[in-house]
């Protein structure tokens, strides 16, 4: 069994990581921290947990984390790279599901998160965790940087392209839309229930955290740099994004049959017959990346339909995922969930 410790439990992407892991037949939970609920029930502040998961909250501090094979950082960026050390020292190895190490270029990352990293030393060494592109050195990578939820749905569309260099890659474009909990388990004005619904709008047009994950990803597909325009929207729903990428086709090919050759043995990518349009609900609750190919009117423009549940795919299913890569097992355990409908 795995011995795994999570370090807070108490935002979405930690529910779902309990979710996920209390369902896993080679996982063994030790320890789940959170300052501020210290001494609580797990399942009492989350009762789809009860009989399921006996553990109470513990403090960071006196957590026994070191006796972890695993640890999953579902912490507010900026906590896992002060963290994290020390526990890799101690022969740990840790899954981020935070930002802090998937910057390769620290400036950028101090410029794009607004403070000072406190452990440059270990970017370098950390592994990007995107299965379907990094999945060789996620077997033996000790720290794993989890990928944001707009890069998984935005890089998953576009990399059968970009790899085989069939679009034009000065101009890609992203148009990408999120449900409210990508923004977190937080009190916040824009995420209240009477600003969210019935609402739809673009946010950071100007620039985005995610902009230069997304770049990065698809410049290192690509072997050089790539041009890229990113807008998210938020959506009036709880889960989910939907990416609609856009690219100007260089050289002729079957696209869809490219898509589908490309992911034939990813079980967590769904390439959709030609003519679908994927919508959110068909990947709620699963950790699946479902996609399809469009060119209007037989022009020049390639239309690619990525769809994913941000908490999942998007964030804790895709942890999970990574951490099976890690420990040698079958990539889908405790992952078959299926989509959740309605």
């Amino acid at each position: 069994m795995i011995k795994v410790g999570i370090v807070g439990g108490t935002g979405y992407t930690g529910v779902e990581l309990l979710r996920l892991l209390a369902q896993h037949p080679q996982v063994q939970i030790l320890a789940i921290t959170s300052r501020g609920e210290a001494g609580t029930a797990v399942s009492s502040m989350f009762p789809s947990l009860r009989r399921r998961l006996d553990l109470k909250f513990e403090d960071p501090a006196r957590a026994n984390l070191t006796s972890c094979d695993v640890v999953f950082f579902a912490t507010p960026n900026g906590v896992a790279m002060g963290q994290a050390p020390a526990l890799l020292d101690a022969g740990v190895r840790v899954i981020d599901l935070a930002a802090d190490f998937r910057l390769k270029n620290v400036a950028d990352w101090e410029q794009w998160y607004g403070m000072q990293h406190s452990s440059p030393e270990w970017v370098g060494k950390a592994v990007y965790g995107l299965p379907e592109h990094d999945r060789a050195a996620i077997r033996e990578a000790r720290l794993v940087a989890n990928p944001g939820c707009y890069p998984t749905a935005v890089q998953l569309g576009f990399m059968p392209l970009v790899e085989a260099g069939l679009v034009h890659l000065d101009h890609l474009v992203a148009d990408a839309k999120s449900g409210v909990s990508g923004a977190g388990r937080k009190a916040e004005i824009a995420t209240l229930f009477a600003e969210a619904a019935d609402n739809f709008k673009a946010y950071g047009v100007s620039g985005h955290r995610h902009l230069p994950e997304i770049r990065q990803g698809l410049s290192r597909m690509a072997t050089h740099p790539v041009g890229l325009t990113f807008v998210p929207h938020l959506t009036p729903m709880i889960r989910g994004i939907h990416a609609t990428l856009y690219a100007r086709i260089k050289s002729e090919a079957d696209f869809q049959q490219l898509f589908e050759e490309r992911y034939s043995d990813e079980p967590f990518v769904d390439v959709l017959p030609p003519g679908s349009h994927p919508d959110t609900r068909s990947t709620r609750a699963a950790n699946v990346c479902r996609m399809a190919i469009h060119r209007p009117q037989g022009g020049d423009v390639l239309v690619v339909l990525s769809v994913i549940d941000n908490l999942v795919k998007g964030a804790a299913g895709q942890a999970v995922q990574n951490m099976n890569i890690m420990f040698g097992l079958p990539e889908t355990d405790g992952l078959w969930q299926l989509a959740v409908l309605p």
